[in-house]
């Protein structure tokens, strides 16, 4: 069979094409697994959890015995009591042995049917168990690991805390009375933030089965050069030219290396675009011109992970506020895990930490959650409206003239929110470019905001429109010393991207401005600079 780039489900390097997990599992076992660490792996989803946790367990198994369970495949009558529980649990543990003879081999089975015994009891209770569990652990011929995926299914139970409780006691207690050697637990959520109905008793609530668990701080996202490995294994099957030193870059660029999206992007330039009809019919897919339209594909697709993030924004009103104004007013918060929005965002995988301030975790989230922003208003919005109204005026020969826009939006903007005063356009002005600018692009050219230079004084948008990049630098007007500097910095960028030309979007509240466009030309360097 031959290999392909895998969205569903776990990841097989016999089967699909994936980047080497072979450092982190090495990682992993060394920090984590051989000194007998209790931790919990929570990533957003569609993270790699699962295919790390499958990858970990045939990484242990000539080391440990590993017992993995997945809680995904308990329903919820499985937690109805604790009876109940510890039947399913012990059958869990049963069919791991029942289908895994080298499992088998090192198990004093014995030990283990006196376990499985308690099924056939009259009362099954969980001391019952962990007290089987026990003797099965010290009889056992390696050191036994449990891995638990899903473990957040079973969050709104009591009997599960219930169980991760007594899982506490006894690994607290190991040296005197055998358990497993290591506990890996994995979910989306943070199990310490789950809201579990906790006994009213005040011993129960100090005796808390999360505060011995080890951070787990190993990326699971890939590297550029995790990337570019993937794609030389890729390359050298299907010769089909790849730059993959350059593909790979441009890849991490807009995802950042979340594991889902980089699939993504590779299974649509492998399948989905070729024989599509796009500008890059017979050319090679793999540059920044082919990857930009992968990228514009998965924005209009309805994935399970875009679902997963409205539904949380949809959720939680305080962490959508506070990445509307990231956004749109380039707000720079604090990166704080304590502050309730902040972890929220970063244990779903949507924020991440950059220089000590939130920032969205990728690119694509970014163009994702502007692009319903601005869905959500385009409906109430007047510059929008006039966007859609005016699109048809600014292509020609297949390009985007960036200067009309800014010449109308100029026009339109004065028109509509002139009379505002200076508060309300330094808060909205930068949205109003960008409902404007939708529609005119819309279907054909996406933008996105350039993080690294997003604050409350400046914004960079970067264009693009059927393979040509366009620049534009949007700023609230602190005078002409800060002005010239704007103009430097956009210089520097537009060398960066190798662009002649680039655009500058004034704020001005100076009232002896002088509202209009002009070009200035700096150095070997075109600036349309526009003032509204």
């Amino acid at each position: 069979m031959k290999r392909y780039f895998n969205t569903e489900g776990r990841c097989r390097p016999d089967h699909h094409y994936m980047v080497s997990l072979d450092e982190r599992l090495e990682t992993i076992k060394e920090q984590f697994i051989d000194r007998g660490k209790y931790f919990v792996i929570n990533r957003g989803r569609q993270y790699g959890k699962t295919t790390t946790l499958m990858a970990l367990e045939e990484y242990l198994k000539e080391e440990y015995i590993v017992f993995s369970l997945d809680f995904q495949m308990m329903s919820s009558a499985n937690f109805a009591d604790e009876e109940t529980f510890v039947l399913s649990f012990i059958e869990g543990l049963e069919d791991l042995l029942f289908l895994n003879e080298k499992l088998r081999k090192n198990i004093d089975m014995e030990t283990f049917h006196s376990l499985t015994a308690l099924k056939d009891g009259k009362r099954i209770s969980m001391d019952k168990m962990f007290r089987g569990i026990s003797r099965v652990c010290g009889r056992a011929g390696k050191r036994i690991v449990l891995m638990i995926d899903e473990v957040d299914s079973a969050s709104n139970y009591q009997v599960f805390l219930d169980f991760l409780s007594m899982l506490r006691g006894y690994y607290l207690n190991r040296d005197i009375r055998p358990i497993f050697h290591s506990v890996i637990l994995a979910g989306v959520y943070d199990i310490k933030n789950l809201k579990l109905k906790l006994r009213p008793e005040e011993e129960y609530q100090y005796n808390s089965p999360w505060n011995i668990a080890a951070d787990f701080d190993i990326s699971m996202s890939f590297s550029a050069g995790q990337i570019q490995g993937m794609l030389e294994e890729y390359e050298a099957e299907h010769h089909v030219g790849i730059d993959v030193k350059s593909a790979a870059e441009e890849i991490y660029q807009y995802t950042s290396g979340y594991p889902y999206l980089v699939s993504l992007v590779c299974k649509i330039l492998d399948e989905k675009l070729p024989g599509n009809e796009t500008s890059l019919d017979g050319r090679n897919l793999w540059t920044r011109e082919g990857i930009a339209e992968a990228v514009k594909m998965i924005l209009k697709m309805n994935t399970p992970l875009f679902d997963s993030l409205v539904k949380q924004l949809d959720m939680f009103e305080d962490l959508r506020d506070m990445i509307r104004g990231i956004l749109y007013q380039g707000k720079r918060v604090t990166f704080s895990s304590a502050e309730k929005s902040v972890n929220l965002g970063s244990m779903f995988g949507f924020l991440k930490e950059d220089r000590g301030c939130v920032s969205i975790s990728n690119r694509i989230f970014e163009m994702f959650l502007l692009n319903l922003f601005i869905s959500e208003e385009s409906v109430k919005s007047e510059i929008y409206f006039q966007g859609q109204s005016d699109r048809n005026q600014f292509i020609a020969g297949h390009k985007l003239n960036m200067k009309l826009v800014l010449e109308k939006f100029v026009i339109h903007f004065s028109d509509i929110y002139g009379d505002n005063d200076q508060k309300f356009v330094e808060e909205y002005g930068r949205k109003f470019f960008l409902l404007y600018l939708k529609p005119i692009i819309n279907g054909v050219g996406n933008y996105y905001i350039e993080s690294q230079t997003r604050d409350a004084k400046r914004t960079d948008v970067i264009v693009d429109y059927l393979g040509e990049q366009y620049i534009v630098k949007l700023k609230i007007w602190h005078g002409n010393e800060y002005n010239e500097r704007g103009e430097k910095q956009l210089i520097e960028y537009l060398e960066y991207y190798h662009q002649e030309k680039g655009y500058l979007l004034s704020f001005n509240f100076n009232k002896k401005k002088e509202r209009g466009v002009k070009e200035l030309q700096i150095a070997d360097k075109i600036i349309v600079e526009a003032v509204v």
